[in-house]
């Protein structure tokens, strides 16, 4: 069974906008790695749309990109996708596959027949799979930046608190941080001491 990978951009006041990140080639060299690494990419449909209305054409030679962006786009061209949607069924990008149906069950079986893993990049999809405890690890490029908006990561909200085990922190030369967490199998000690603390902090400001 292969590893769900949920991989995004995030600012430090949680906004996941797309439009909102650093795009140089270290930010784009970070997820080039992460999608040769997973075997199959997955979204929801609007983000699925939101990439069908821009990289097929790209990797046609239609629009005018560097050429690093044209060899990601042809990567992304064979690489399996994977569209999660209750209102489209037909996916003609080339390598696109439909999930509907019980959402659980579904990604279950990608996973399963997935053995490199599979990357996904929907922010909206990815609190639906956490809940369902289908997320297995986190690749998130903090960047330095204060938006003030949404969308936020996870802002519709969890049942619970999800902790997670540190695999690594690696500073770029842009000053975003790419941050590889995984779900920790138990509940961090000292939880509630880091509680009390955080409260006395936030009282006292």
């Amino acid at each position: 069974m292969g590893l769900l990978t949920f991989g995004i951009n995030v600012t430090l006041d949680g906004c996941v906008d797309h439009q909102e990140g650093i795009a140089d080639d270290e930010t784009h060299a970070f997820f080039t790695r992460l999608m040769d690494e997973g075997g199959a990419m997955l979204w929801g449909r609007v983000t699925y749309e939101m990439m069908e209305s821009y990289w097929p054409a790209v990797a046609r030679g239609e629009a005018e990109v560097p050429p690093i962006i044209r060899e990601w786009a042809a990567k992304l061209e064979t690489k399996p996708k994977y569209a999660v949607s209750s209102k489209r069924n037909d996916f003609p990008w080339t390598n696109s596959h439909h999930i509907a149906g019980d959402l659980r069950t579904g990604v279950q079986y990608l996973k399963d027949a997935t053995p490199a893993g599979v990357l996904l990049g929907s922010g909206k999809l990815a609190a639906e799979l956490d809940r369902l405890d289908l997320i297995d690890e986190y690749r998130f490029l903090v960047h330095p930046r204060i938006v003030g908006h949404g969308p936020t990561l996870f802002g519709s909200g969890l049942a619970s608190a999800r902790h997670l085990e540190l695999i690594s922190a690696k500073p770029l030369s842009n000053g975003v941080v790419a941050m590889h967490y995984r779900r920790a199998l138990t509940k961090p000690q000292g939880l509630s001491s880091s509680k009390t603390s955080s409260a006395a902090f936030h009282k006292g400001g």
